[in-house]
């Protein structure tokens, strides 16, 4: 069962044994791309250019997340590197600036 399924349950328990409660995850955007594409009946490139378009027209990527780059910001976060990031929501949005202030 993936993460994001259980982000009730998984937090707590991972968190006590490893010292975290860094659990929950969006569906993802290959997930997101295909349900969303399916709908709006497109192809899912289309739908893809047309979201970032109207949707995220701030994204400095102007692309979804890789898996490898979700995987490289969830590596750090398990990491004794994020020791110091505590509290925090960390995005891999690809950059989304909705305001400056």
């Amino acid at each position: 069962m993936s993460v994001g399924r259980r982000r009730g349950c998984v937090g707590p328990r991972l968190g006590a044994r490893f010292g975290s409660n860094r659990s929950a995850r969006s569906e993802g955007a290959a997930a997101f791309l295909s349900k969303m594409s399916a709908q709006a009946g497109v192809d899912q490139a289309a739908f893809e250019k047309e979201f970032l378009k109207s949707v995220r027209p701030s994204s400095l990527l102007k692309r979804f997340a890789t898996t490898g780059e979700v995987a490289s910001i969830v590596t750090y976060l398990a990491s004794p590197l994020a020791s110091a990031t505590t509290g925090s929501a960390v995005r891999v949005d690809g950059g989304v600036i909705r305001a400056i202030l």
